[in-house]
């Protein structure tokens, strides 16, 4: 089966900020389509957690009657995240299913990745696998799930790995604070571990999804750390969250500066510049993707203020601890969900 969406596959950088909307919403086609919401890179039309199983029956036939009626092309990715591997069959059974970029797996493992794979090998649907499970504390766990998406039918396949942090925190029966980001929590570790684990191959990781919509200056903070551990996009749970977070992903006049001269075949293989260390040959990777980050989300210059995103003080990220907060409240942003 053709899957026109298929080209967006050459763009896996541009996931930007996800946004998650429950196939029970009222405006579902119009959102798939632009028509609302219409500034989106990726969208993940959810059929698990964000839906009650009293309502996944009118939830699969809303997303049925989307498909049928969604346009063809996009430059929006498009993606359905399936609540188990039986609603995989039913989606892709559904009249213009190949109109979808893909599909984000739920608690997928390497035991039960393949009951997902199956379905798609002859299609030409990409994948994002959800790291939500027990197994993700388990080192050697996670470096068999890397060999088990490195196979060679299986890497082209796989745009990115997810990581749930929610559920995560679920299975240490906590919840993450209203202060704080993420990497403050026990996951901070896990997340490094998940990073060196999987990025030397080749595969990129997307940050969990920071729920508390008030809190938009530990929101902030939180995006310069998912990009400091080079994550390539973050979960949306609301609208408003989206323009927040993609202004992070905007590159930085002096950074632009600094990989151009990198990637100049004609710089020497060790310079001074902006007061660093420049070296080609190992900075050479990090310039590339500065310069390709640039071109998809632009340049911000000195003059503007990644705060006036946040409407609030940044949280001292530098201090280490979740007890040093905003100097002064955020002012909280429009209550509410993808599913007002």
């Amino acid at each position: 089966m053709d899957n026109p969406s298929y080209q967006h596959s050459a763009h896996k950088p541009a996931l930007g900020a996800s946004l998650y909307v429950p196939t029970t919403h009222k405006d579902l086609l119009a959102i798939a389509n632009g028509d609302k919401l219409a500034h989106l890179r990726s969208l993940i039309l959810c059929t698990e957690d964000a839906v009650a199983e009293r309502d996944l029956s009118y939830a699969l036939f809303n997303l049925s009657l989307a498909l049928r009626n969604m346009d063809e092309d996009s430059d929006t990715l498009r993606f359905v995240r399936v609540r188990n591997a039986e609603v995989m069959t039913r989606v892709l059974a559904m009249p213009g299913a190949h109109k979808l970029t893909g599909f984000v797996l739920p608690k997928t493992t390497r035991h039960n990745f393949d009951t997902y794979f199956a379905q798609v090998r002859h299609t030409q649907h990409l994948l994002m696998p959800t790291l939500e499970t027990a197994e993700v504390f388990d080192d050697e766990e996670m470096r068999q799930f890397c060999r088990c998406l490195c196979a060679p039918q299986v890497r082209a396949r796989i745009l990115a790995l997810r990581i749930g942090g929610n559920d995560l925190l679920a299975l240490l029966g906590l919840r993450r604070p209203t202060s704080g980001t993420i990497y403050q929590t026990p996951l901070g570790q896990v997340i490094g571990r998940l990073i060196t684990t999987f990025r030397p191959h080749g595969i990129a990781l997307t940050a969990p999804v920071f729920e508390h919509l008030s809190q938009r200056a530990w929101l902030d903070a939180e995006v310069a750390q998912d990009l400091a551990h080079g994550m390539i996009g973050k979960t949306a749970i609301h609208p408003d969250q989206v323009p927040q977070i993609e202004r992070h992903y905007q590159v930085v006049q002096s950074d632009i500066e600094l990989a151009l001269r990198i990637i100049d075949p004609d710089s020497p293989a060790v310079f001074r510049m902006q007061e660093s260390m420049c070296e080609v040959a190992t900075h050479s990777n990090w310039a590339k993707q500065i310069i390709e980050q640039a071109r998809l989300f632009g340049i911000r210059h000195s003059s503007d203020s990644i705060n006036n995103v946040g409407n609030g003080a940044s949280p001292d990220t530098h201090s280490g601890g979740a007890q040093h907060g905003p100097s002064q409240s955020p002012t909280p942003s429009t209550q509410g969900s993808a599913q007002t």
